[in-house]
């Protein structure tokens, strides 16, 4: 009988997964099409490769396990699978067409949404993945500004310009590799000291898991317009989850450009470029971004009622509540055993399960715990992706499998043998993790020493 969402004795049976997995062996590179849903992420062996269907919180292998999943779509599961009103609009829209040989009102309709919803969306621009309109937003930087050089922090997609600044970056010239150099969150130094006169923006994740310190974000818009440097915020992950405006909205800050994805059409692939109609207007005969599938009705159609219903039912609320009582829980079961080299950190709606490396090797623990929940119905990354089809009795049966598995951690850690516990390969870095992180230009800086001032 195929696994359900309890205490199970025995790990799910993964016959299909593997069968599925073999055949995609040689035929797809690395096996999957996005890298946090690939083998790498997962105990090798224990963990299921395919999901077939979902439900709400839930999902099903294709060897009809259950879980409660907590990792929804790497994101842009905001309210949860097949959720009824969104599957509702897709259908309808279905019945009169998909993509049209001229332009639907759904983009004006949609657009004018956008503009309504998001701080200085005075110009909005669709496409389909956060690559896309980050790659644009940094086009368009280098258009309004005439300079070259992009400061960067956090993940923002696979196209050259970004790329060029990871450990992998084969196939790309070594002058876009000279153009792009990183610096480090909340280390407002490390910004200024990487600006020269060829910086034409500054690209970052509002945060990832971390909290801006010390006036972190609004000191860099005030950096940002000290040297006439164009400010741009990735907000795949902050955008329709932090709030629905985004971090501009939650942290009360204007950027230039804000990238948006995920949450916003609950599942279905959809992008968005906004930002100041002086710098958009560029797109209208200057810069070039239009892709065939931008106005694609579906997605449009998923994306206005999503965007209603995140509003009506105050969607982020919901998710910064629950993920509070899972962060919290965490850290009291954690503390009243005794171990201080775990923890669960993050905004409320997207939490992280961090372990320090005085434990032992924080990945084999990581695989450990991810192992351990798999056998109990749930599917977990190390992360907390809130969806609003997050019950309270999803969070209270995590809680009660956290009760049972750190008293197994704490137990593996203590015999300093973690590998012993495991039943399949540890899982792999993370690739945000990786790459020369913090990179500093090799230029004789022209500027004065600049000393934001913001109160």
């Amino acid at each position: 009988m195929p696994n359900k969402v309890c205490f199970n004795n025995d790990y799910p049976e993964i016959t299909n997964s593997e069968y599925l997995y073999a055949r995609a062996s040689g035929l797809i590179p690395s096996y999957t099409q996005t890298l946090a849903k690939g083998p790498t992420q997962h105990v090798k062996g224990i963990a299921p490769k395919y999901l077939r269907r979902g439900k709400g919180s839930h999902v099903w292998d294709v060897d009809d396990n259950e879980y409660i999943d907590f990792n929804m779509g790497i994101g842009p599961l905001s309210l949860g699978y097949t959720y009824p009103e969104v599957d509702d609009a897709i259908k309808k829209q279905l019945d009169d067409g998909i993509t049209f040989s001229l332009m639907h009102p759904l983009e004006v309709e949609v657009a004018e949404i956008i503009r309504s919803t998001i701080p200085n969306a005075e110009s909005v621009r669709f496409s389909k993945t956060g690559a896309d309109v980050t790659s644009a937003a940094v086009r368009l930087a280098r258009a309004y500004t005439g300079k070259n050089k992009i400061l960067c922090c956090g993940y923002h997609g696979w196209h050259d310009w970004y790329i060029a600044s990871t450990s992998r970056n084969k196939g790309i010239p070594e002058l876009t590799k000279n153009l792009i150099y990183t610096f480090n969150y909340n280390d407002i130094q490390s910004v200024i000291d990487s600006i020269d006169a060829d910086t034409a923006c500054v690209i970052l994740e509002p945060f990832v898991f971390d909290e801006p310190k010390n006036n972190f974000l609004h000191e860099l818009r005030e950096i940002c317009n000290h040297y006439g440097i164009i400010l741009i915020f990735d907000e795949m992950w902050t955008g329709f989850r932090i709030a629905v405006g985004g971090a501009q909205e939650y942290f009360n800050i204007k950027t230039d450009l804000a990238c948006f994805s995920k949450a916003v059409a609950n599942g279905m692939p959809l992008s968005i470029l906004t930002g100041r109609k002086e710098i958009m207007r560029l797109l209208d005969n200057e810069a070039f971004f239009f892709t065939t599938f931008g106005g694609e009705a579906l997605s449009l159609a998923a994306a206005k009622t999503t965007i209603r219903i995140l509003k009506e039912k105050r969607v982020p609320e919901y998710l910064a509540e629950q993920g509070a009582t899972i962060k919290i829980g965490y850290n009291r079961i954690a503390n009243n055993l005794g171990m201080s080299y775990t923890t669960c950190k993050g905004f409320n709606c997207r939490t992280v399960v961090t372990f320090d490396e005085s434990a032992g090797n924080p990945l084999e623990i990581k695989s450990l715990v991810q192992q351990e929940l798999i056998k109990r119905g749930v599917l977990w990354a190390g992360f907390h992706n809130m969806c609003f089809s997050h019950t309270d009795s999803d969070i209270y049966y995590l809680l009660k499998c956290y009760e049972e598995i750190l008293p197994i951690v704490k137990k593996a850690v203590e015999e300093k043998n973690i590998k012993k516990y495991l039943h399949g390969e540890p899982v792999e870095p993370v690739f945000r993790k990786i790459g020369d992180f913090n990179t500093k230009p090799k230029v004789v800086k022209v500027f004065d020493d600049f000393k934001p001032n913001y109160v």
